[in-house]
């Protein structure tokens, strides 16, 4: 029994090491649900990073992915391939629609409300030491909208 709870107590102190050195936090990560012949997606989050740092790559086993921007260009909104999206220190940046998101092309499969699909992000520190950051997505309905949040009242 000791050493059972020797062992736990390890395993408690190994998990506590590893979040206090996470540099990078993801939150409210989820995709949009796909019809069955759709072949893009798009994947949305929250994410922050602890030091100055960039978000410079993006993965999935479910199909090929991006890091995109929209914008409004003329009037006109565009949707376009950027290489990377800075993270400012102890700054939460979103991914959202309307803007920067990462864009799932080439599906292998539906992507199908309620299940969870894969992404790696790589965030490359100053220096230029890369990490890979391993989220689960929520796949929400074609017809999810975020939660809009709103500024603190002063």
């Amino acid at each position: 029994m000791k050493h059972l709870v020797s062992a736990a107590l390890l395993a408690l102190a190994s998990l506590s090491a590893i979040s206090a050195n996470a540099q990078v936090t993801v939150k409210d990560a989820w995709a949009r649900a796909t019809v069955p012949a759709a072949k893009a997606s798009g994947a949305f989050l929250q994410i922050e990073s602890k030091t100055d740092a960039r978000l410079v790559g993006v993965s999935s086993p479910v199909g090929m992915a991006e890091l995109h921007q929209m914008s409004m260009q003329d009037n006109r909104m565009s949707m376009a391939h950027v290489e990377a999206i800075d993270l400012p220190a102890g700054k939460a940046v979103q991914l959202a629609p309307g803007g920067y998101h990462v864009m799932l092309m080439g599906l292998k499969r539906q992507l199908k409300e309620g299940e969870t699909v894969p992404l790696t992000l790589v965030v490359e520190q100053k220096g230029g030491k890369r990490d890979s950051v391993e989220v689960q997505v929520a796949v929400r309905p074609l017809t999810y909208a975020p939660p809009q949040h709103t500024p603190p009242r002063h």
